[in-house]
């Protein structure tokens, strides 16, 4: 997997194309006009967005946001990708990256209550939950789940 600077056309393609089933359509760029908005406008992607290819196909991105001694973490993997077992290998590759090109000592993530898939995953590579806490997004509150990993 490679990893480079989200461009324009991929943007485009996660915020109007990447459609996620069921309940996960909770994730779609559409369900949430400030996401959708940050992911295709350069100026507020800056230079915190990335693309991950894999196979020369568009796999995933991650946004990263450092604030002194941590790292936030948002991630996406390409809806057809999901459920298939590319979760760890997919958030290994993503905190190397922040070992070789940030410094800090801590990762923290929030993820949606009911995306159990996904806790187990980042439970699996080191993660541990800090707290629950409910946010306004997609037109509503939800509870989330925040985790955290020391380097």
């Amino acid at each position: 997997m490679k990893i480079d600077k989200l461009n324009q056309h991929n943007a485009e393609k996660i915020a109007d194309e990447w459609k996620y089933d069921g309940k996960y359509s909770f994730y779609n760029m559409t369900e949430d006009i400030e996401d959708y908005e940050e992911i295709i406008s350069p100026l507020l992607r800056g230079s915190n967005y990335f693309q991950v290819i894999r196979n020369d196909e568009l796999f995933g991105f991650f946004v990263l946001e450092q604030t002194t001694d941590l790292v936030g973490i948002g991630v996406g993997i390409k809806p057809e990708w999901t459920g298939n077992g590319f979760g760890e290998q997919f958030i290994l590759l993503i905190l190397d990256y922040i070992k070789e090109n940030y410094s800090a000592s801590t990762a923290r993530l929030s993820v949606a209550k009911f995306n159990i898939r996904a806790q187990k995953v980042y439970a699996k590579v080191g993660f541990t939950k800090i707290r629950e806490y409910q946010q306004a997004t997609n037109g509503s509150v939800h509870l989330f789940v925040e985790m955290e990993l020391i380097f």
